[in-house]
């Protein structure tokens, strides 16, 4: 198995890179890890990752500096269905818009806007940073032997809001809930970082590396 961890300028490659060679080595999988900054690259890997930090338009910017980048990742996880994982803002740039900053394009996979987590309280603070439980809305393969209400990893100031819920499988509650896995067909995307989030991260990338759509 390939797996292509694209190199845009944004996102901490090399803790990605590591996370997915531990959850090979335990599940004992031949894998070969890419980071791939190239269509070319891009078009020879089986799975996808696509990791975020930073403002949204920069890592859009980021994207389209790389030629024919964005339309070989169009074409390979919407036409091709090979499984995708975006994390953070990896999973943020799936949204038909952004709001941080301005107003900013989308990917347009899944229908909703990128909006900023709005402070409720004095206790809240921004960005919402460091360890929160999830709640798993729906069952599915990728929350194999990860139980509800486990912790995970958090660093975001702004939140999906997607248009239609059935996309939402398991939410954070921050002053308000929050999206944090979204699935769509062969499409996986978490608000919370799996390669920071030690042993349930690590199975949360192992049942993406088992997952079939």
């Amino acid at each position: 198995m390939r797996v292509g961890i694209i190199d845009y300028g944004s996102g901490n490659i090399r803790s990605v890179s590591k996370s997915f060679e531990r959850a090979a080595s335990e599940l004992k999988l031949e894998l070969n890890i890419n980071v791939v900054d190239s269509a070319v690259e891009l078009k020879k890997v089986d799975r996808i990752v696509l990791p975020g930090v930073g403002a949204f338009a920069d890592c859009m910017e980021g994207l389209k500096s790389i030629n024919s980048l964005l339309e070989t990742l169009n074409d390979m996880v919407l036409n091709k269905s090979v499984p995708f994982l975006g994390i953070c803002v990896g999973m943020q740039l799936m949204a038909n818009y952004s709001r941080e900053h301005g107003k900013h394009r989308g990917f347009g996979w899944i229908d909703g806007e990128v909006v900023p987590i709005i402070k409720e309280n004095d206790y809240m603070k921004i960005p919402h940073m460091g360890w929160n439980s999830i709640k798993i809305l729906k069952k599915h393969p990728m929350f194999s032997y990860i139980k509800n209400e486990e912790d995970f990893y958090f660093a975001h100031s702004y939140k999906f809001d997607l248009k239609d819920e059935a996309y939402v499988y398991s939410e954070t509650y921050y002053g308000k809930p929050i999206a944090t896995v979204i699935i769509k067909n062969n499409i996986v995307g978490t608000q919370f970082h799996p390669e920071k989030s030690q042993i349930f991260g690590i199975q949360f990338i192992k049942n993406f590396l088992e997952w079939t759509p």
